[in-house]
């Protein structure tokens, strides 16, 4: 180091103080003390500020990389600044900073689970969830849509939290307020029948009967028939039969037959007669239209209510501005039903929950339904980049990130939904290694600084000698 032994000599020079008073000859030690002070001492604390930087980075890395497997997970990013002492030309640089901590909200993976009660969000926005963790209280937002239902019936997430989202009505129809979300495990009410329907094709080309139909004989006394399952108010099933039975060219008569057991009064043995009807069609084999001549009306047994009325809808016909093709029709093809369809359900206990993209949670029951329970909703942030962390894949709102409005799912912004799915974090473990590297390097500089400067000051130490 030439040139500082040169400034060495010129300070340590005797002329430098030996005209001072015998109290002033201290001057060497000042000198010394003052380089030590600019040249030195600065350089440690240079050094020591970018060692606490590359730290705090590394630190974040290892954050991000721990938090690879961890669902909802965002990345985070580390932001340094310069600290400068001085004013302008003046100044001098003194180190670094660690300036801030980002939070990457960018999309991760999505990895399909096949579990019906998992949800991810594509897109801005996230899950809401309320309770009690780590001892605070209060309404949280995630990104983890790992849900379950916890033996109370209500949707948790991992933690523990209660899924907010909006209840649905008695009618079906979603409430405007927002509550924890739950399935009630009473079992589902059973509906009684109150509508039947057939599609079906009368054979043209069948002959008119040669007997008056029978309905204790109806299979030997019809040109066709067919069987239909209904059900009580009190849920139980019963079997209706319904003959068809041609009159002549285009005309047709159906006759609805129920068994006499299960009617109050028992009419045991016997069939009975709820309901009749007749049919025309026209030449090209269309509804024209339909006559009821006994709407049905039955009292089925065992406690049901009585007087059960049921329609029955065989198509729109011409007559009611139908086209009469799309129900019952008459071509020259074998008679046959296409499809049926009625109303009325047994009761059902609950089997199963899904999730449907709308967010709609549905309970599943064991007579084959489906009823609403409520909707999911989603948060969305003026500003998602001033969440905090809350730890449990959680944060919570603040100042900077501005009040949740929740809103349905793939509305006002927010991001759709992907049920059987959860998001992977957004760390890209390549990227995140890289990264540790770079710091490494840049803190091992550092850790270089403070071992020049150091050597510097042990130099200095010995010229004092």
């Amino acid at each position: 180091m030439p040139h500082l032994t040169r400034a060495l000599r010129v300070v340590l020079t005797p002329r430098s103080w030996r005209r001072r008073s015998d109290s002033a000859r201290v001057g060497p030690k000042l000198a010394l003390t003052s380089l030590r002070d600019n040249m030195t001492v600065r350089n440690l604390q240079t050094g020591v500020t970018g060692l606490r930087t590359e730290r705090q980075a590394i630190d974040v890395a290892a954050d991000n990389l721990a938090n690879v497997n961890t669902h909802g997970f965002k990345r985070q990013r580390s932001n340094f600044e310069d600290v400068f002492l001085g004013d302008g030309a003046t100044g001098r640089g003194a180190g670094s900073r660690l300036g801030s901590v980002d939070q990457v909200f960018t999309q991760g993976a999505l990895q399909q689970t096949g579990n019906a009660t998992d949800v991810a969000l594509t897109g801005e926005g996230f899950f809401a969830v309320a309770g009690s963790v780590n001892g605070v209280t209060g309404t949280f937002y995630s990104r983890a849509g790992s849900f379950r239902f916890d033996a109370g019936g209500t949707l948790v997430d991992a933690s523990g939290l209660a899924v907010l989202g909006r209840p649905a009505l008695p009618d079906g129809r979603i409430a405007s307020g927002v509550q924890p979300l739950s399935v009630p495990s009473a079992s589902l009410p059973a509906s009684q029948t109150s509508a039947l329907g057939l599609t079906m094709n009368l054979n043209s080309a069948q002959p008119v009967p040669a007997q008056l139909f029978d309905a204790q004989a109806p299979e030997s006394t019809a040109s066709f028939g067919t069987s239909i399952q209904v059900f009580d108010s009190l849920g139980a099933p019963h079997s209706l039969s319904v003959y068809f039975n041609k009159l002549g060219d285009n005309l047709w008569e159906y006759r609805v037959l129920a068994p006499g057991a299960e009617l109050n009064p028992n009419q045991s043995g016997v069939n009975v007669e709820i309901g009749s009807g007749q049919l025309a069609f026209t030449t090209d084999g269309a509804l024209q239209s339909v006559t009821q001549n006994q709407p049905i009306d039955v009292s089925f047994g065992g406690g049901a209510t009585p007087n059960q009325s049921i329609s029955m809808d065989l198509g729109a016909s011409i007559d009611l501005g139908g086209t009469g093709l799309d129900g019952t029709t008459q071509f020259a093809m074998d008679s046959g039903v296409s499809a049926q369809s009625q109303d009325g359900f047994a009761s059902g206990a609950l089997s199963g929950v899904r999730i449907n993209p709308d967010g709609t949670v549905e309970g599943l029951y064991s007579n084959g339904r489906a009823q609403r329970v409520g909707q999911l909703q989603v948060a969305s942030f003026r500003s998602s980049d001033g969440l905090a962390r809350a730890g449990n894949n959680l944060w919570i709102a603040t100042r900077e990130s501005g009040a949740a409005v929740l809103g349905d799912p793939g509305t006002g912004g927010r991001g759709s939904l992907s049920n059987g799915a959860l998001e992977s974090a957004n760390v890209d473990v390549g990227e995140e290694m890289v990264s540790m590297i770079q710091h490494q390097r840049a803190f091992s500089a550092n850790s270089k600084v403070i071992t020049a400067a150091d050597d510097m000051l042990a130099e200095l130490m010995q010229l004092k000698r």
